[in-house]
């Protein structure tokens, strides 16, 4: 292979990563532990191509995201995890989400209802329609999560009221993601997608990034997602 050939499949490489939810530069941060084996994040930096001063910050979510560990010290060390962990923690999380796209193919044919589900693009435009569920809710809101830390940021206060009037709030998100008081909390590892319901009337299914999500408002349908959410539930641990 020539420098050209390698640098189409490194680019190619990056490309993969970002498709299951890293950004560019922990795309590359990910490949140079990948090459290096173990180093620092200057050393890391400056193999990724990536500002120094960006390094540990990227490095903090590829670890939170569990593509790579670190020793205590000073400096930092890292190394990636291993990569059969990884992929095998994809090949589930993929599976799960596709057993729910399935689902919900399967019902729709059942009913023969068309457009049921309606896309929505754009982070804003996704976190404001995560708002707008929230703050319907009357008695139960179900969110499904494996970056709920930054649902938090954007939603915290509509999550609080929502609990204050009486909304059974349940979050089912990834252990060390912090969550608001008086919620009932469910830890389950290899999350991929975001999955809410609110009071079996409307439900909504988004990106790893929350870049883009599906939507109803159709009860019978929301029903359905609960159940499966609920199925999912009864196999973690609180």
């Amino acid at each position: 292979m020539d420098m050209e050939e390698a640098f189409d499949e490194y680019n190619k490489m990056v490309a993969s990563l970002q498709k299951i939810g890293l950004s560019q530069y922990e795309a590359k941060a990910f490949l140079a532990v990948v090459v290096l084996g173990v180093g620092n994040a200057e050393i890391i930096a400056q193999t990724a191509g990536i500002p120094r001063t960006s390094s540990y910050k990227v490095l903090d979510a590829l670890e939170k995201k569990g593509f790579v560990v670190s020793s205590e010290g000073r400096p930092k060390i890292y190394k990636p995890e291993e990569l059969s962990k990884i992929r095998d923690r994809f090949v589930s999380e993929v599976d799960e989400l596709f057993d729910k796209l399935e689902f919900v193919h399967e019902y729709l044919m059942e009913k023969g209802e068309p457009q049921l589900v309606y896309t929505i693009y754009g982070r804003e435009r996704v976190l404001r329609k995560l708002m707008e569920i929230v703050d319907l809710s009357d008695y139960e809101l179900i969110i499904s999560t494996p970056v709920f830390s930054e649902i938090r940021k954007a939603l915290l206060k509509n999550l609080e009221q929502a609990v204050n009037r009486g909304v059974r709030v349940i979050i089912i998100t990834s252990p060390n993601q912090k969550v608001p008081l008086n919620a009932n909390i469910y830890r389950r590892e290899g999350l991929i997608a975001t999955d809410v319901v609110s009071d079996n009337k409307r439900a909504l299914l988004a990106s790893p990034a929350l870049e883009a999500c599906g939507y109803t408002d159709n009860p019978s349908l929301a029903e359905h997602l609960t159940n499966f959410i609920r199925i999912m539930l009864s196999q973690s641990e609180k």
